[in-house]
Protein backbone atom coordinates (compact mmCIF):
# COMPACT_ATOMS: atom_id res chain seq x y z
CA UNK A 1 0.00 0.00 0.00
CA UNK A 2 1.31 3.45 -0.82
CA UNK A 3 1.96 5.96 1.90
CA UNK A 4 -0.88 8.32 2.74
CA UNK A 5 -0.50 11.99 1.93
CA UNK A 6 -1.12 14.65 4.55
CA UNK A 7 -4.42 15.56 2.88
CA UNK A 8 -5.54 11.92 2.92
CA UNK A 9 -4.57 11.62 6.59
CA UNK A 10 -6.57 14.75 7.40
CA UNK A 11 -9.60 13.34 5.58
CA UNK A 12 -9.31 10.02 7.42
CA UNK A 13 -8.93 11.79 10.78
CA UNK A 14 -12.13 13.69 10.00
CA UNK A 15 -13.97 10.42 9.33
CA UNK A 16 -12.46 8.77 12.44
CA UNK A 17 -13.40 11.49 14.91
CA UNK A 18 -16.88 10.14 15.83
CA UNK A 19 -15.78 6.47 15.90
CA UNK A 20 -15.48 4.47 19.10
CA UNK A 21 -12.56 2.05 19.69
CA UNK A 22 -13.32 -1.39 18.28
CA UNK A 23 -10.33 -3.32 19.63
CA UNK A 24 -8.71 -2.97 23.06
CA UNK A 25 -5.06 -3.95 23.64
CA UNK A 26 -4.29 -5.06 27.20
CA UNK A 27 -1.48 -6.55 29.28
CA UNK A 28 -0.36 -9.02 26.63
CA UNK A 29 0.22 -6.36 23.96
CA UNK A 30 -0.16 -7.18 20.29
CA UNK A 31 -0.93 -10.89 20.12
CA UNK A 32 -2.15 -13.01 17.23
CA UNK A 33 -5.66 -12.71 18.69
CA UNK A 34 -5.48 -8.90 18.60
CA UNK A 35 -4.29 -8.91 14.99
CA UNK A 36 -7.06 -11.37 14.09
CA UNK A 37 -9.67 -9.17 15.81
CA UNK A 38 -8.48 -6.15 13.83
CA UNK A 39 -8.49 -8.20 10.61
CA UNK A 40 -12.11 -9.23 11.27
CA UNK A 41 -13.08 -5.65 12.10
CA UNK A 42 -11.64 -4.54 8.76
CA UNK A 43 -14.04 -6.94 7.02
CA UNK A 44 -16.88 -4.49 7.63
CA UNK A 45 -15.10 -1.13 7.66
CA UNK A 46 -12.08 0.66 6.26
CA UNK A 47 -11.27 2.82 9.26
CA UNK A 48 -11.17 1.88 12.93
CA UNK A 49 -9.84 2.90 16.30
CA UNK A 50 -7.72 0.75 18.60
CA UNK A 51 -7.31 1.61 22.27
CA UNK A 52 -4.42 0.58 24.52
CA UNK A 53 -5.03 0.14 28.23
CA UNK A 54 -2.61 1.72 30.70
CA UNK A 55 -1.27 -1.76 31.40
CA UNK A 56 -0.27 -2.29 27.76
CA UNK A 57 3.44 -3.10 27.50
CA UNK A 58 4.26 -0.57 24.74
CA UNK A 59 3.33 2.96 23.66
CA UNK A 60 0.32 3.29 21.35
CA UNK A 61 2.49 4.22 18.33
CA UNK A 62 4.42 0.92 18.62
CA UNK A 63 1.19 -1.02 19.13
CA UNK A 64 -0.45 0.56 16.07
CA UNK A 65 2.60 -0.03 13.89
CA UNK A 66 2.84 -3.66 15.07
CA UNK A 67 -0.82 -4.26 14.20
CA UNK A 68 -0.42 -2.60 10.79
CA UNK A 69 2.70 -4.69 10.12
CA UNK A 70 0.88 -7.85 11.20
CA UNK A 71 -1.87 -7.14 8.71
CA UNK A 72 0.50 -6.09 5.95
CA UNK A 73 -1.98 -3.87 4.12
CA UNK A 74 -3.06 -1.45 6.86
CA UNK A 75 -1.60 1.89 7.81
CA UNK A 76 -1.52 3.96 10.97
CA UNK A 77 -3.33 7.24 10.35
CA UNK A 78 -3.01 8.84 13.77
CA UNK A 79 -2.17 8.16 17.39
CA UNK A 80 -3.42 10.37 20.16
CA UNK A 81 -3.31 9.58 23.85
CA UNK A 82 -3.88 5.83 24.09
CA UNK A 83 -5.90 5.60 20.89
CA UNK A 84 -4.76 4.83 17.34
CA UNK A 85 -6.62 5.16 14.05
CA UNK A 86 -5.89 2.46 11.46
CA UNK A 87 -6.90 2.45 7.79
CA UNK A 88 -7.12 -0.36 5.29
CA UNK A 89 -8.88 0.31 1.98
CA UNK A 90 -11.52 -2.12 0.84
CA UNK A 91 -9.78 -4.33 -1.75
CA UNK A 92 -12.78 -4.33 -4.10
CA UNK A 93 -14.32 -0.89 -3.70
CA UNK A 94 -12.58 1.71 -1.51
CA UNK A 95 -15.10 4.16 -0.10
CA UNK A 96 -13.18 6.67 2.02
CA UNK A 97 -10.26 7.43 -0.30
CA UNK A 98 -10.69 7.00 -4.01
Amino acid sequence: MSRLTSKQRAELRRHAHPLKPVVIVGNDGVTDAVVQSVREAFNTRELLKVKALESAPAPIREIANAIAAGLGDAETVQTIGRTAVLYRPDPDEPVLLR
